[in-house]
């Protein structure tokens, strides 16, 4: 790795979650036992950048019991540094997870209220001590949603990030059974989106949180430059906007990544996805991808590349987290998918 990349050091703040995962098919209703794996779209992103060799620090506020310490101990596995994480509050947020198929959608049900995360109040984080060694801040759109105080906490992060000089990236990550504290989130996202110099958004969320909407007849390519125009005023930071394109293709997806960066736009070939393991994470996956090729200071293309491998590899992969490597994703840049057996 290089100098530059050897003292990258990524710190992300979102909730941390047990995923409850409903096994071999099964419905809610049938539900007998219960897989848990660990997860949240921020630490998702620490543990892939982890495994690729990036510096992370994670921070969250967890209570102080067995669960809380048997999620800590898989980021710890990977190499999340938890050090910065605070303690209070009586219980962990949940996500119970209902796999779908081909013929119906996956369900979730998220049980977050009154969590250790969703009840933060201000001044709980030193943000001043837990940025002072960080080199980039990353955050999503599912803080704010959680609830007002989350949201208040996630802007002391931002706040705190801006005023060091630190770049701020950002995922749009609207989740529509969030947001159930009264505020729009129009009334939360714009003020809080306008320090990211990086984003990853999609078309849905755009619409949402900025009321930019583009004629959905215009191919991807059109609808996403325009949103980039569109957003740059609102978003006055931003220089590097991403998004993945998923379509089905009979009971296969196709999956794409675009970019503008530097004022330019990069756009991936389409990956024929003919089965997906677990969808959930690879937004994150994606995200991580993108924010590795930045830091490596890799050419637009090449960036897009290896946001767009991460989101695909990780499709392969039961839970939350993608469990991959730079000799892994390399190939798969290379190669596309294979069915042949590494031996």
């Amino acid at each position: 790795m290089n100098t530059k990349t050897s003292k990258t050091r990524i710190a992300t703040f979102g909730e941390l979650l047990l995923r409850m995962n409903v096994i071999d098919g099964y419905r809610f209703t049938q539900a007998s036992e219960m897989r848990v794996h660990v997860g949240g779209a921020e630490a998702n992103v620490c543990v892939l950048l982890s495994q690729l060799g990036i510096q992370t620090d994670y921070i969250t506020r967890l209570p102080e019991n067995d669960l809380a310490q048997l999620a800590l101990n898989e980021l710890q596995k990977y190499k999340v540094s938890t050090s910065k994480c605070v303690y209070g509050g009586e219980r962990l947020g949940l996500y119970f997870v209902e796999a779908g198929n081909q013929i119906r959608q996956s369900q979730v049900i998220y049980d977050r209220s009154n969590s250790s995360f969703a009840t933060i109040q201000k001044d709980q984080i030193n943000w001043d001590l837990a940025l002072a060694d960080v080199t980039h801040f990353h955050w999503s759109g599912i803080s704010p949603g959680v609830s007002l105080e989350a949201g208040l906490a996630c802007k002391e992060a931002i706040l705190s990030a801006h005023k060091k000089g630190i770049p701020i990236s950002s995922d749009f990550n609207f989740r529509s059974k969030l947001w159930q504290y009264g505020k729009h989130p129009s009334e939360i996202m714009p003020d809080l989106l306008q320090y990211s110099t990086i984003t990853v958004a999609d078309l849905d969320a755009v619409a949402i949180y900025f009321g930019i909407t583009t004629d959905a007849k215009e191919s991807d390519t059109n609808r996403f430059q325009q949103t980039f125009e569109l957003l740059k005023i609102k978003m006055p930071s931003l220089k590097t906007l991403a998004m993945s394109f998923r379509k089905s293709d009979g009971p296969a997806h196709l999956y794409k990544g675009l970019l503008l960066h530097e004022g330019n736009f990069h756009e991936t070939k389409e990956q024929k996805i003919h089965l997906v393991t677990d969808q959930i994470g690879s937004g994150d996956a994606f995200t991580a991808g993108l924010l590795y090729g930045l830091a490596h200071t890799f050419s637009g293309q090449e960036c897009i590349d290896w946001a767009t491998a991460c989101g695909v590899i990780k499709q392969s992969i039961p839970g939350d987290f993608a469990i991959s490597n730079p000799a892994e994703i390399s190939h798969f840049i290379k190669n596309g998918s294979s069915n042949r057996i590494n031996r």
